[in-house]
């Protein structure tokens, strides 16, 4: 028999500098659903992934509407999860245009994605934006988790300086706003989020934990020991089943931080400068991002998350891809073939880093669903071709069923010009947040449920 139902969401495994949430186990569900007078058993999670500087547009855009489309080139690697996402064509973000500012594309872009607003031009400390749609979520449901919001990246940036026609480097660097002037900075180094994410946070007793850890050769699974063995002893059969599985990859997780550190150089990775302790494998460096955001979400301590893989306007190198040259210095194609042709490859590669995420989210059972199931997943960019810098028909994927309020597996065609924070607006409703607009948005976008 299981006692898992009288087991608290809250519930945490503890021991010295150590907390590990638990995942929802399968006898949770009905006590809660009842608890919750019908409501979904399982909380609903948003996340977004930004790429930068476009895409070539021409491999990714589907050519038929609905059902029955074929994936472009660029979107293949999604072959396996066609039923678990919607394309959706023709958002726009208007206020990433000049607008009367003249150039700054690339900071307006990233800074206008989440938040709908005109980003004040200036590199001085009187930055304005405005709030992002994931701290308006996490305003609301973060009092349900440990973090409200979980900012991540994989390009460390500043928060001051020009970084692009008189912006701001904040503008550039960040996605995320907690007000109007306030950037949510994102972490770039795994292991500092691992720590984030499976310690308790007493000053002080974490790095020495972690120092203890690393000087016996422990894992952080040995300081919840006694507490993960009493909790199993409680648990049915199937729940023993999904809380091994929970622990393995929290281990894995571990384990892979662990090596990507030892082999890290403090050295420039193909002529980008990168943080000591961060994986010099940029695939590496993603794949663990998205893994931490799974387990965080898995574990629920946090229901919102973002991920930039790099910042806009950047200009990392992909020599592993054979592609030498910067990713905006390509972008700014002129219609060269042969540039097309490395800007897809590029697009490519991070489009197959966003198939692994979709892949752990799918791979995780919860209830009579996965929890993708009850994620909504957005990826894309605040540029539609890198070379015109336009903001319109914007490269744009929503992920997940919604806890059952989206219906995937869809090309959407909307009118070219229809504000992107229209769809932001709905999932905002779907995260029973109350929100009358955001940005420059005119209501909520419609046919995300078919």
């Amino acid at each position: 028999m299981s006692f898992a139902g009288n087991i608290s969401r809250r519930t945490a495994l503890r021991g010295v500098g150590a907390a590990i949430a638990l995942p929802l186990f399968d006898s949770m569900w009905q006590p809660l659903a009842a608890a919750e007078s019908g409501a979904a058993a399982a909380p609903l999670r948003m996340a977004v992934l930004y790429v930068p500087n476009g895409v070539h547009m021409q491999a990714w855009t589907p050519k038929a509407e609905g059902e029955n489309f074929e994936l472009p080139a660029t979107l293949a690697p999604l072959a396996p999860f066609k039923g678990d996402f919607n394309v959706l064509t023709g958002l726009t973000q208007q206020k990433a245009f000049a607008n009367g500012d003249g150039g700054g594309d690339h900071a307006r872009a990233l800074a206008s994605f989440l938040t709908g607003r005109q980003a004040r031009k200036t590199f001085g400390a009187d930055i304005r934006i405005g709030v992002s749609v994931d701290q308006v979520a996490a305003t609301e449901v973060g009092r349900y988790t440990r973090f409200p919001s979980l900012e991540l990246g994989c390009e460390a940036g500043q928060l001051s300086g020009n970084c692009d026609s008189g912006y701001s480097c904040a503008y550039s660097s960040n996605i995320s706003w907690k007000s109007e002037s306030t950037p949510m900075a994102k972490e770039v180094n795994p292991r500092v989020v691992f720590e984030r994410l499976f310690t308790n946070g007493r000053p002080g007793e974490s790095a020495e934990a972690r120092a203890k850890r690393q000087r016996y050769n422990k894992s952080i699974l040995d300081f919840v020991r006694d507490d993960a063995q009493s909790l199993r002893g409680r648990l049915g059969i199937s729940d023993q089943r999904k809380f091994d599985e929970y622990l393995n990859a929290v281990r894995e997780l571990e384990v892979r931080i662990s090596k990507s550190n030892s082999a890290a150089e403090s050295e420039s990775v193909a002529g980008f400068p990168r943080p000591a302790g961060v994986p010099g494998d940029y695939a590496q460096h993603i794949r663990l991002m998205e893994d931490l955001m799974v387990l965080a979400f898995q574990g629920d301590v946090t229901r919102v998350s973002t991920l930039v893989l790099a910042n806009e306007g950047s200009n990392r190198s992909y020599p592993f891809l054979e592609v030498p040259e910067g990713h905006h210095e390509l972008s700014h194609h002129g219609d060269d073939p042969k540039k097309h042709e490395k800007l897809m490859k590029i697009n490519h590669f991070h489009v197959t880093q966003f198939a692994h995420l979709l892949e752990r989210l799918k791979g995780i059972k919860e209830g009579a669903g996965t929890l993708l199931d009850n994620c909504m997943v957005v990826y894309g960019s605040g540029i539609g071709d890198g070379n015109r810098h336009n903001h319109d028909d914007l490269p744009i994927l929503l992920a997940g069923r919604g806890a059952g309020s989206v219906k995937p597996g869809r090309h959407i065609v909307y009118p070219n010009g229809t504000p992107l924070n229209n769809l932001f607006l709905a999932m905002l409703d779907r995260m029973h947040v109350k929100c009358e607009s955001l940005g420059d948005s005119t209501g909520r976008l419609k046919n995300l449920d078919g």
